[in-house]
């Protein structure tokens, strides 16, 4: 008997997908299957999936857009709750926004943008969704999202409703409360935002997206950085290339030629050369520089 079988009785049968293809959920495109993925529209379906999966022992994962997200080649063995486009609701109240977990960063930096909001131009280029950004205050072009987040609802443990403030969301860099507990799923965040000029809102953005088509790979399959920054001052490319490493290739996957900071699906990777071309880098930078990089990207599955 399907174990996920009883899923279908919280949730329409469309947004339920068995032994689904994770590479379709990630931006770097890589990754086996998982046993089960769906896709909740409201707070009570995540809650009655999440008490679902603690009843029938079954492993769950809360996921976002996938873009700062790694799946082994064996896949997920078990269920993937994937907060997108079906939970992804917004409204705005005077220079604040509320905007549900499954909303796209970009699209909320373009409705800020429409509604004379600033504030939220660093995230126009960030390819994933809220809750995603809010678990690794993501940032850019030297802001992030505790310089514009006012509060975050999430569901605890016990699936109730929470909601703190800015602050007690232990913002630090590419870091929040939530990577402490991830049984916590985050739902929405509230932004505050001043009043802007549209056009000079538009122009910034502009900046923005054209530095990025510039200096990263957005033609491949990627998962942004790949390192967060270390300390003492270092730049990841920087100590990337001076290894020589601009272009080294294992497999399908490949250090970016355009931004070492990056590394790309040539077209045909695997997880495992992902995987194997990040330890590469990682320890030739260590020998080199005597620098310990640590990976930004969140890796989930066997092998």
């Amino acid at each position: 008997m399907n174990k996920y079988k009883g899923l279908e009785d919280i949730i329409s049968s469309d947004r339920i997908r068995y032994n689904e293809p994770m590479k379709y959920h990630t931006t770097m495109k890589v990754g086996g299957e998982c046993s089960c993925l769906v896709e909740p529209s409201s707070i009570e379906e995540i809650n009655s999936i999440v008490k679902y999966a603690k009843e029938n022992n079954l492993k769950y994962y809360i996921i976002g857009n996938g873009s700062n997200l790694l799946v082994k080649d064996k896949g997920i063995d078990g269920l993937v709750i994937k907060i997108t486009n079906e939970f992804a609701d917004i409204e705005k109240n005077g220079e604040y926004i509320k905007v549900y977990a499954g909303y796209s960063l970009p699209k909320l930096a373009q409705y800020a943008k429409n509604n004379g909001l600033a504030g939220l131009e660093f995230a126009s280029g960030i390819p994933g969704s809220i809750g995603g950004a809010i678990r690794m205050n993501a940032g850019a072009y030297g802001s992030e999202m505790v310089n514009v987040v006012d509060k975050v609802g999430y569901l605890n443990e016990k699936g109730e409703l929470i909601e703190i403030s800015c602050k007690e969301a232990e913002f630090s860099y590419r870091h929040s409360m939530f990577v402490e507990h991830p049984e916590y799923i985050i739902v929405y965040a509230i932004y505050k935002l001043e009043k802007g000029n549209c056009e000079e809102i538009s122009s910034k953005m502009e900046e923005y997206m054209n530095s990025r088509k510039e200096k990263q790979p957005l033609e491949y399959p990627n998962f942004g950085s790949v390192f967060k920054r270390p300390d003492g001052g270092y730049f990841v490319g920087k100590l990337v290339d001076d290894c020589g490493l601009k272009g080294y290739t294992i497999g399908g996957a490949q250090v970016s030629t355009k931004h070492s900071g990056f590394i790309i699906n040539t077209g045909n990777a695997t997880c495992k050369d992902v995987l194997e071309l990040i330890e590469y880098v990682k320890n030739t930078v260590k020998e080199k520089f005597n620098v310990l990089l640590e990976e930004e990207v969140v890796i989930l599955g066997g092998n």
